[in-house]
């Protein structure tokens, strides 16, 4: 089983939604895919190897990740350090501004930064197909130990209403 999932923000991904559909289509994935699709619209993602979520518990996140043969998965740092920790093999696929998939590129810049810790993400289709046919290892390492950004934007700012 592959796992496919994009987050669960407001914006649409439709860009991946496509790439998983091309995939499917031309038989460059050949097994069940799980998809959690979050926003982004699938009525047109027909296909018998694919059952979509909108959105998963934790629980049942970890439980396919358990049983996932790769991840593909949007370069959120929560979902990263998850599937890092978990020792998944996984890339990423980083939302950008430029189509409308976020409100800047945190997530390629996030991307381009845990690359030097072994996690591969791709821009393009091309390069997502090789790591279709090719699945990267399984990554066993916690990657930071700095806090989540929720976590820390929590911390920050509880501290400056302190000093109000």
């Amino acid at each position: 089983m592959i796992i496919f999932t994009l987050g669960t923000i407001f914006f649409p991904f439709d860009r991946a939604a496509n790439w998983l559909q091309i995939l499917l289509q031309e038989e460059i994935i050949i097994e069940p895919v799980l998809f959690q699709h979050g926003a982004t619209s699938v009525t047109r993602l027909n296909h018998p190897l694919l059952t979509n979520v909108a959105s998963l518990t934790t629980d049942e996140m970890h439980a396919a990740v358990k049983q996932a043969s790769l991840v593909v998965s949007h370069a959120g740092q929560g979902s990263t350090r998850m599937l890092a920790g978990m020792g998944a093999g996984f890339v990423l696929i980083p939302r950008l501004k430029r189509y409308g998939e976020h409100v800047d590129d945190h997530q390629l810049l996030f991307a381009r930064a845990v690359e030097r810790f072994g996690v591969h993400y791709c821009t393009e289709l091309e390069q997502l197909i090789q790591y279709i046919k090719q699945p990267p290892s399984p990554l066993r390492k916690k990657l930071f130990d700095a806090p989540l950004l929720a976590e820390h934007l929590m911390t920050r700012y509880r501290v400056l209403n302190l000093q109000k």
